[in-house]
């Protein structure tokens, strides 16, 4: 119960430290009874009375750290207030005389003040009782509510801080520190007291000297010094090099008046001088001294047309606008302003001259009346092209009228387009096609045909209906395509005609001729053949013959009509005029009829023409009751038109 602050660790250092100190009681090795009992006697007298032997063992443990030369931050498990007796006692200062070193009291409910520990945000803080048996805190701590115990103030977060421009505020236990903001910069570290301290390079060696130099440091920096030096009459440069010094170049000049200084290595000799003019300069009449030389006044036009001032031993030029005077050769250069300020005179093209500059524009642009700028020509004013102009920035365009396109060559020329040689060609005209320049003409026919409106396709002329035919007064007068054919009808013996003769045959026509026996001509009574037909058709020349095309239909009753069982069937036949078995018959039933239908199987070729003979016949049982004959007479234009 002698040590209640002390831990073992401590213990032993403490008995280190008494076996060579003398404790001021006297001069014998200290025990670990004695070494406390002492630090009582000495020190009970500096601390509150109520825990005297804590405080003289803690503060004589600093005061033996001292004594030794051992640092006064002993890193020793002991209570944060022991820590703070032994490092004041260490420092020499009194622990009374820190506010916050002062060993804490704690006032109870019965007014007894005795020492305590008070523990706030896992650190320990002290309090002392007042004569009023009530309690206060040290400096950088507050009272809490309970009166009792004490919190760390926040200085930084009051702004109750001193610290200055620059510097960050960062709260500690009890107090706070000032820590910079900005760095020390190159060549310097930052202390433990918050100031810089200039970086000894020579001394950490972060120096880059070569062997044959020394480091000598600097604030901030360090500089590399030759190790060898130099004799008398020599300098050295930057790399350790020794090189003569001319002293005839110095200011004073090193010889006597009346001498001529001449450099030596290392040193110089002085002689006695003889008249001798340097550059710029001559001698006077009297040959005793140096005159100056103008030359200005001379014949040979110094500077070449430009002012001449004359200086003392020497002249300069005042060269005209867009020259400048060269010091070196003392002529006057010519300026290259284009060089010096592309892109800022000219607007296109800049062209030095001597002493000026001369602006151009390129192609499609003359220059501007300020001579700077170019303004864009219109070729289109000139005609360059054959036809028709457009003037662009800077160029034209060339383009054609319809029917006309521009040559590949000069890209001027309009040519004409030769429309009926075009891959469509073909198609544009139904006949012929003529190419006229800038168009095309469309040709039909010398003979039946006309040129339709659209002044493309070829109009048939019908011939019948425009009275332009030669056929005679018992003739029917029949338009095909691209003609006329003048058609007699007679009917063959026993027959007679259905209806009277017209002078003009259409396509839908049909004349019929009906079958009028004489009396007690049986033979004529046993002809099957009832009628005779004639029917007329006009067909082209298919250009694209794909598929069968159906010309003539022939409609009759269809055998269901019949009242009785055993009706006819109809059945076609082609007896005569068949070409090149071009043509078929089919039977179709619509509409309640039965009809042929004659087709064009195969392509033919006009001008053509035929008569198909046609058999309609009426089987009853297997034989034919009767038949009608139709004659189709076709023709067939050369033309598919």
């Amino acid at each position: 119960g002698f040590f209640p602050f002390f831990n073992s660790a401590l213990m032993r250092i403490c008995i280190i430290l008494g076996n060579v100190l003398r404790v001021r009681a006297g001069s014998q090795p200290f025990s670990e009874l004695l070494c406390c009992k002492t630090c009582s006697q000495n020190l009970s007298v500096l601390l509150c009375t109520s825990a005297p032997q804590v405080c003289c063992e803690c503060c004589l443990l600093g005061r033996a750290a001292q004594e030794q030369g051992l640092t006064c931050d002993l890193n020793l498990s002991v209570s944060y207030q022991c820590g703070l007796v032994s490092r004041a006692c260490c420092m020499d200062k009194s622990p009374e005389m820190q506010n916050h070193l002062l060993v804490s009291h704690k006032c109870d409910i019965n007014k007894y003040c005795y020492a305590t520990e008070v523990y706030v945000e896992n650190t320990t803080v002290w309090c002392h009782c007042l004569g009023n048996n009530t309690c206060s805190c040290f400096g950088g701590y507050k009272l809490k509510p309970d009166g009792k115990n004490c919190e760390d103030i926040n200085e930084c977060l009051l702004g109750s801080h001193h610290c200055r421009t620059g510097e960050r505020c960062i709260n500690t236990l009890g107090s706070y520190r000032c820590q910079r903001e900005i760095s020390c910069g190159t060549g310097y570290e930052l202390t433990d007291s918050n100031t810089c301290k200039d970086i000894d390079e020579c001394e950490t060696g972060t120096h880059n000297c070569l062997q044959d130099f020394e480091c000598q440091n600097t604030p901030g920096s360090f500089r590399c010094r030759p190790k060898l030096q130099c004799p008398e009459g020599f300098i050295q440069d930057a790399l350790g090099s020794c090189i003569d010094i001319n002293e005839c170049l110095s200011g004073t000049g090193p010889c006597p008046p009346g001498q001529v200084c001449f450099n030596t290595v290392g040193s110089y000799t002085c002689q006695r001088n003889s008249v001798n003019c340097g550059r710029g300069y001559h001698l006077n009449a009297e040959g005793t001294r140096c005159v100056d030389i103008d030359e200005c006044a001379g014949p040979d036009n110094t500077c070449a047309g430009h002012g001449c001032i004359n200086l003392v031993g020497t002249y300069r030029c005042e060269c005209r606008t867009g020259f400048i005077f060269n010091s070196i050769t003392r002529v006057c250069d010519d300026i290259n302003e284009c060089r010096h300020y592309p892109g800022r005179l000219c607007a296109h093209k800049c062209e030095n001259i001597l002493g000026s500059y001369k602006c151009s524009c390129t192609t499609g642009f003359k220059l501007a009346s300020d001579g700077r700028n170019c303004d864009d020509i219109n070729e289109c004013e000139s005609g360059p092209c054959s036809q028709e102009c457009a003037n662009v920035y800077g160029s034209y365009q060339c383009y054609c009228r319809r029917g006309y396109q521009l040559s590949d060559v000069d890209g001027i020329t309009c040519e004409d387009i030769d429309e009926c040689a075009l891959p469509t060609g073909g198609h544009i005209c139904s006949y012929r096609c003529h190419n006229t320049p800038g168009s095309f003409q469309c040709m039909c026919p010398m003979k039946g045909y006309t040129l339709a409106p659209n002044g493309r396709s070829c109009q048939d002329v019908d011939e019948c209906v425009t009275g332009t035919h030669t056929c005679s007064d018992t003739e029917s007068c029949f338009n095909v395509q691209g003609g006329f054919r003048c058609l007699n009808f007679d009917c063959p013996p026993n027959y007679r005609r259905s209806g009277e003769t017209t002078a003009r045959v259409d396509r839908s026509d049909t004349i019929r001729c009906i079958k009028f026996c004489q009396p007690n001509d049986i033979s004529c009574v046993l002809d099957p053949v009832h009628s005779v037909s004639h029917t007329v058709i006009s067909l082209p020349t298919f250009r694209e013959f794909t598929k069968p095309e159906e010309i003539v239909f022939l409609r009759s009753i269809t055998p269901s009509h019949y009242p009785h069982v055993d009706s006819p069937d109809i059945v076609y036949d082609i007896q005569e005029g068949n070409v090149q078995n071009s043509f078929d018959i089919i039977k179709r039933f619509e509409h309640g009829m039965i009809v042929g239908v004659i087709r064009q199987v195969k392509p033919l070729v006009g001008p053509l023409s035929t008569v198909l003979k046609l058999a309609m016949n009426y089987v009853t049982n297997g034989v034919v009751s009767h038949r009608n004959i139709i004659n189709v007479h076709i023709y067939v234009s050369e033309f598919w038109f």
